[in-house]
């Protein structure tokens, strides 16, 4: 009797290690992807600053700091409000006061029905991105048509309009993730970077190699070369794999940061509604993409509204 209570326990036992390994959040999260090292990120960015710059610093920003910080910003920033002195200027541009940055950044943001979050996320980057010595602008694009959601063609819209700015780097981002630690450059590197590899929802590990979406950054000589995003994703599924298909296409190469630093919270909504075309599209991404994305982009512009936080484009897909 003894020996089979004993038995039992340690079948118990080994079942609760079982299960703590694997719902462990850090579980093998270095393990699932090649990620560029700490130490070589500064020289696997893309260096470059937008044409319509006009900073008067002399001396050029340094970047060690913002890499090697440890920190790690609590998602309640989303209830707070922004400090006053911020120096964030009329249409949601920022550039550091003390030095020249290296980088400039434009943060597209597809958009539709979410104002509580969208405020939420807005004074979350830019406490969160002021910490960067980046120069940015934060575009959000609202359809404001009644057709189903169409996250990549929004993306597409506001690309061109970072284009027309000078932007050399673009990161589309969805308004549900927040970056978790600011040594997340938000700038491009050489070669796409998944940035929101790292997801708490999916404890903090990733799902599949190929996964490319939520936080993406990408050169806008690259977004350009691929003919940017699908327009036909009507309703949200499969534009992210399409986007990966069309980099594959031309022989490029995405990369990643270490999974610590690439950590976001995900917000918790309601879904919007899943693409019926999704599969149907995918099958012919190669064939499709040189007369498919910004080559056959067409909306109307309703509005662009120069807010404190942001750009707002209004688009009639």
């Amino acid at each position: 009797m003894r020996h089979g209570y004993k038995k039992k326990i340690f079948y118990c036992i080994l079942v609760v290690g079982i299960l703590i390994l694997f719902l462990h959040p850090d579980m093998n999260a270095k393990r699932t992807y090649e990620y560029i090292e700490k130490q070589n990120i500064l020289r696997s960015m893309h260096e470059e600053i937008a044409d319509n710059f006009t900073g008067t610093s002399i001396a050029d920003c340094d970047y060690y700091d913002v890499l090697f910080d440890e920190t790690t910003l609590p998602v309640s920033l989303v209830d707070a409000d922004l400090v006053e002195g911020h120096r964030i200027r009329e249409g949601g541009e920022f550039d550091p006061v003390d030095c020249k940055p290296k980088f400039s950044t434009a943060i597209i943001v597809p958009y539709r029905d979410r104002p509580e979050e969208l405020r939420g996320f807005l004074v979350y980057m830019h406490t969160y991105l002021r910490r960067q010595r980046v120069h940015y602008r934060i575009y959000v694009v609202e359809q404001v048509d009644s057709r189903p959601f169409n996250r990549a063609k929004l993306l597409n819209v506001g690309a061109v309009a970072a284009m027309r700015a000078g932007y050399p780097c673009l990161i589309l981002h969805d308004v549900d993730l927040l970056p978790l630690r600011p040594a997340n450059l938000y700038a491009c590197t050489e070669r796409p970077r998944h940035m929101s590899s790292s997801i708490n929802r999916f404890r903090f590990v990733l799902p599949y190699l190929n996964q490319f979406g939520g936080v993406i950054a990408i050169t806008t000589k690259q977004f350009k070369q691929i003919n940017g995003m699908s327009n036909e994703f009507f309703g949200w599924k499969g534009e992210d794999d399409d986007l990966y298909l069309r980099l594959e296409a031309h022989k490029i190469k995405l990369c990643r940061f270490q999974p610590e630093l690439s950590r976001y919270h995900m917000v918790t909504h309601n879904s919007h509604e899943t693409g019926i075309k999704g599969t149907k599209v995918l099958s012919n991404t190669k064939e499709r993409m040189q007369i498919d994305g910004l080559s056959s982009l067409k909306y109307t512009e309703v509005a662009t509204v120069l807010h404190p936080l942001f750009t707002h484009i209004m688009a009639d897909l």
